[in-house]
């Protein structure tokens, strides 16, 4: 496994590579990381792991000060794992040029984060541009727990590069059925019970409306539901098509989006 600690190192290890799989992290590595590693080395010659927690997603300081970090643990995973080359940049590193023109969301695209978290899924875009330019990988593996993150990037990516594909990985869950997120690293034992608890309500939930005819009446009032059975703040409880993400009226072929909080910890979930 090699260390790639800056950009020198990357162009001299990756010069020769190809069919390269890449997974984007911002680390606190954990089983659905693992999984789309797995995927990689599957489907790749080599697989490359990046490990950057990029400011520019992060709409409060003090969530970028307060994301999990433990690098050398995350070394050990990898290194375990086989994993051919590690990238842990530097911010100048990533941004080491000024774009000539800002990243925008499509009009259409200003929905559930981000219509809640402004200028996230730009910063997100935008690392991800950059860091695709500089690795060149043949294959992006990313997971459906952040589907909208997911249906943005595949969105860009598809649009920009021509030679290069995402592949859809899928969420991994725990055994009370919550989906696997470093940020469940903020959460107490209590609080990741309430979390899967409230996953498998979701879950149960989306089975029992599958002949109803008004399912967005019926969501109006499951999010008042959920908000007295868990004692939650929710920001979006929506049901929409997982192809293009427009709302939709129907089970068949869409996902039930949500984004709530624990405490002051955001948790977002589709299904």
């Amino acid at each position: 496994m090699k260390i790639l600690l800056n950009n020198s190192d990357l162009n001299e290890a990756l010069s020769n590579v190809s069919n390269l799989g890449f997974v984007p992290t911002m680390g606190s590595l954990h089983k659905g990381h693992i999984s789309l590693i797995n995927q990689s080395q599957k489907k790749t010659n080599k697989t490359l792991v990046s490990i950057f927690v990029n400011p520019t997603q992060f709409n409060k300081i003090r969530d970028f000060k307060r994301y999990p970090i433990n690098k050398k643990k995350d070394l050990l995973i990898l290194k375990k794992l086989k994993v051919d080359y590690v990238y842990i940049p530097t911010t100048k590193d990533i941004y080491n040029y000024k774009r000539k023109s800002k990243i925008k969301l499509a009009k259409n695209d200003h929905i559930l984060c981000a219509k809640f978290r402004k200028g996230h899924f730009e910063g997100v875009l935008d690392v991800m541009d950059r860091l695709v330019n500089l690795i060149n990988p043949k294959k992006i593996f990313m997971g459906e727990k952040d589907f909208q993150q997911l249906y943005l990037v595949n969105k860009f990516i598809n649009k920009k590069y021509k030679n290069k594909k995402i592949i859809h990985c899928k969420t991994i869950r725990d055994k009370n059925m919550l989906a696997l997120s470093s940020r469940n690293l903020l959460l107490d034992k209590k609080e990741l019970i309430k979390a899967g608890e409230l996953a498998q309500n979701l879950f149960l939930f989306k089975r029992s409306i599958r002949n109803f005819k008004d399912i967005k009446k019926v969501l109006i009032h499951k999010k008042v539901e959920l908000i007295k059975l868990f004692n939650i703040k929710i920001d979006y409880l929506e049901l929409r098509n997982k192809f293009n993400l427009k709302p939709s009226n129907k089970i068949k072929d869409s996902r039930i989006f949500i984004a709530y909080y624990i405490r002051k910890i955001r948790m977002i979930d589709n299904i």
